[in-house]
């Protein structure tokens, strides 16, 4: 079997030359009608000619009975013998508008006519009553011969009236029939041609948005397939990119936490050196103190210290884990989360950077539990706490890290209304049953309200160059959406910032 693929060209091409080929059927049926039209119209004078010429037939005998005069005779001789002659070469005309009876009525009354007036002509220094007898069939018949030509040219132009009037009505509905072909036509190249490009359009709107999902377009058309085979090798493309971007800023999220990370280990191991010395010392005087025999030490003293060896060691081995388990390219796994501590291993994480007069304060119930991907989420609010802790510009300021069960307006504090009206009736959320409200405020410099629209945009910072890619909020974006959920910001120039982020709280 042949492979054929139409295209939108061809699809095009056809209909361009469906119309063309009406408006030629049309061009031709209008010439054809018309050259019609002009035959009725030349015989229709031809008619009016030959009823002119009975006219004169009884003109020049009116003349000929009144002066018996040779040259009107002659004259009306040669009318008769004129109308003969018209009835002979145009018999199929007459045919048309007349009777066979009257066509036939016609050619015997001209020959009736014709002899009566030459027995006339006979007669004509006579005097008898003869004479004046034929002299009435003569007027009788001469009258017959004009009331039937008279008919004929009535029904000639009855005819020819009711063929221009059929002329117009064929022309305007054939008007209206091209118009409505060329109409439908059109709808159905719409259909053919511009639904899938309108469908191509929309795909392209979502991609705008962000959202990398797959083109699938209803159509055959070669030009239609190319186009969607392209672009979704463009967006595979781009999704590997995205993947190595975010792995990148993952990267550069993980170089600015090994100082925090430093930090953390420190003070643990120091614990643990510390504690290691003491407990050295104490058997090292005991041993001296008592060399043999049983020592005497503080067995519970012993055993704290020993104990305190084995927290800060688990510690330090937590903080590492927590970092690898950070740093792992592994698969987009949802599990069920406690808010609490990822928040609290987060916060771990960044420790080392936070200023000596940054204070953050964390207020999430151990019972509020997501459905998330640990690595994933816990990016995303490692994130919004850098970002918050840069938008501190002052010698002190405050984090707040609030989160609780979904709320309706109506319990909402005013200040808070706006952010949640933002979610509600822009169109940015509509999670609105089993979800968690997370609140991270900083009391920074804030975001000037021209900018607020472009901070989840790839690539836009406000920070000075070398100093930040412009993907961590694009990432947060993203990655909230990858769970489901949707984020806003509500922020006012020198009053701070808040990011609401709404997550379910089940597999969705």
């Amino acid at each position: 079997m042949l492979n054929y693929k139409p295209s939108i060209r061809q699809k095009i091409t056809l209909g361009y030359y469906a119309i063309v080929a009406m408006i030629v059927g049309l061009t031709v049926f209008t010439f054809l009608e018309l050259r019609y039209i002009e035959k009725k119209i030349m015989f229709g004078e031809a008619i009016s000619e030959f009823f002119d010429t009975t006219l004169e037939i009884r003109r020049f005998e009116k003349n000929f009975f009144l002066y018996e005069q040779r040259s009107d005779y002659d004259e009306n001789v040669a009318y008769v013998g004129k109308a003969q002659d018209f009835i002979d070469r145009n018999i199929t005309g007459f045919t048309s508008v007349a009777s066979s009876e009257q066509i036939s009525t016609l050619q015997v009354s001209l020959k009736n006519y014709k002899d009566m007036m030459e027995q006339y002509a006979g007669l004509l220094r006579e005097n008898t009553a003869r004479k004046n007898m034929l002299s009435g069939k003569i007027r009788v018949t001469g009258k017959d011969i004009t009331t039937i030509a008279e008919e004929i040219s009535k029904t000639e132009r009855k005819s020819l009236q009711q063929i221009l009037n059929n002329s117009q009505h064929i022309l305007i509905v054939s008007i209206v029939l091209l118009s409505i072909a060329v109409i439908a036509i059109g709808q159905i190249l719409s259909r053919m041609v511009v639904k899938p490009l309108k469908s191509l359009e929309e795909s392209m709107g979502v991609i705008a948005e962000g959202k990398f999902e797959r083109v699938a377009i209803d159509s055959k058309d070669r030009e239609i397939v190319s186009l969607t085979k392209a672009f979704n090798k463009m967006l595979k493309e781009l999704e590997l990119h995205e993947r190595h971007l975010i792995q990148s800023e993952k990267l550069a999220s993980l170089g600015t936490l090994l100082s925090g990370v430093a930090h953390e280990l420190n003070n643990p191991l120091s614990n643990i050196s510390s504690s290691n010395q003491i407990l050295m010392e104490e058997f090292k005087e005991a041993r001296e103190k008592q060399p043999a025999g049983p020592w005497p030490l503080n067995p519970d003293f012993s055993v704290e210290l020993i104990s305190q060896i084995n927290d800060q060691t688990d510690r330090a081995r937590n903080i590492v884990r927590s970092l690898l388990d950070f740093s792992r390219d592994r698969e987009f796994k949802k599990e069920k989360l406690s808010l609490k501590k990822i928040f609290e291993e987060t916060i771990q994480f960044v420790k080392g950077q936070v200023p000596t007069k940054i204070g953050i304060n964390l207020s999430v119930a151990d019972d509020i539990m997501i459905v998330a991907d640990k690595q994933r989420i816990q990016q995303a609010f490692l994130n919004l706490i850098k970002n918050a802790i840069d938008a501190i510009t002052s010698d002190e300021g405050t984090i707040a890290i609030k989160a609780g069960k979904h709320r309706a307006i109506d319990d909402i504090e005013d200040e808070k209304l706006g952010i949640y009206n933002y979610l509600k009736y822009r169109g940015k959320c509509t999670l609105e049953e089993d979800t968690v409200d997370i609140e991270i405020r900083d009391s920074g410099s804030g975001i000037p309200l021209d900018i607020v629209p472009k901070i989840f945009d790839p690539f836009f910072s406000t920070k000075d160059v070398g100093k930040g890619s412009g993907l961590g909020l694009f990432i947060v974006h993203e990655i909230v959406e990858e769970h489901d959920g949707c984020i806003a910001v509500d922020s006012e120039p020198g009053k701070g910032t808040t990011f609401l982020i709404r997550l379910p709280v089940k597999e969705q």
